[in-house]
Formats: structure tokens, C-alpha cells, sequence
């Protein structure tokens, strides 16, 4: 009977979580030829129309092999009740904010690039409210750092949400 050969390495961090693509924290990325850049291309609080697409554009990088998106989206419906539109308004320091907020997720993540933007003004259902794109080496970076800077946005950023209801009522959310 042949001897059974090993199985090929796949050079995968034996200590990882199977089929996650992350490494335990505090491990190094071997693969990489250069430390992640950690740059923040975009951090912006705007009136204008958003769009997510435009910022993963910003983010690719050749180092990068993810580049995630997120859309937060202004829906029909909170609370079993339906949603006509919604209003954002922010204080003055929301720029600032974002920014800090933004160069902080960068620093504590193995990101290439991120960019982040959001809408003010009012928004109909479907607009982006919230656009999010983060680059990485890997996809467990890209996602892990994405859904923390959408996170951190929503803990920090001084914006407020009035939703206008399809009853003719309307309410103000997420007021700290």
C-alpha cells in the first residue's frame, strides 16, 4: 500500500480560522511585500448625491485583492410603519469628525485605502445616506474594516435622522 503523501500547503496561518481568510490578531500578513498604507482618501459630510462605486474606484490599489462596498440606503419602512423620505442635518463639526473617525479605523486595520461619505439634506427612498469603500490584501481585512468604520460612524458622527411617515407624522432618530 503507498505511503499517503501530505496534503499540499495552501500557506495558509495554521492558527486561522478555517474558511474565514483572517489570521489570529497580532499575526503578520506574509504575503504582503509592504505594510498596508492605511490611507484615507475621502472623508466627507456633503449635501451632494453619493455614490459608492465612485469611492471603491478611489480605493483600488494594487496591493489591494478586496475592495469591499457598503451603501447604507434610505428604506420604506422603520418600525412596522411605511417611510416617505428622510432628512439628515449635521452639527458643524461633522467634517472633522468623520475625518477622525476615518483615520482612526484606518490606523487599527490592515486597510490600503478607505473612503467614507455622508449624505446630508433630504433623501428619498433608495438614495445612499451612507457610502463606505475599504481596500486590503484580503477579503477578512476588507470586510472586518469595513463594517467596523460603518459602525464607528454611527457611534460618533454628530448627525441627526428625521423620518418623514406615510401617515403624515414624522420623527427624529438616532438624536444623541
Amino acid at each position: 500500500m503507498p505511503t499517503p503523501r501530505p496534503a499540499p500547503s495552501s500557506g495558509a496561518d495554521p492558527g486561522a480560522v478555517p474558511g474565514a481568510g483572517a489570521r489570529p490578531v497580532g499575526s503578520r500578513d506574509t504575503s504582503r511585500i509592504l505594510p498596508p498604507a492605511r490611507v484615507v482618501v475621502r472623508a466627507s459630510v456633503t449635501s451632494d448625491v453619493i455614490d459608492p462605486a465612485e469611492h471603491a474606484v478611489e480605493v483600488a490599489r494594487s496591493t489591494a485583492g478586496a475592495v469591499v462596498t457598503f451603501s447604507g440606503a434610505v428604506r420604506d419602512h422603520d418600525g412596522g410603519r411605511g417611510v416617505l423620505r428622510i432628512e439628515y442635518v449635521a452639527h458643524p463639526s461633522a467634517g472633522e469628525i468623520l475625518a477622525r473617525v476615518a483615520g482612526e479605523v484606518a490606523a487599527r486595520t490592515e486597510v490600503d485605502a478607505l473612503a467614507v461619505s455622508h449624505r446630508l439634506g433630504e433623501l428619498a427612498i433608495g438614495d445612499c445616506a451612507l457610502a463606505v469603500a475599504v481596500s486590503a490584501a484580503h477579503r477578512a481585512e476588507a470586510f472586518a474594516a469595513a463594517a467596523l468604520l460603518v459602525d464607528e460612524v454611527k457611534r460618533q458622527l454628530p448627525v441627526w435622522k428625521r423620518q418623514v411617515f406615510a401617515d403624515g407624522t414624522d420623527e427624529w432618530v438616532d438624536c444623541p
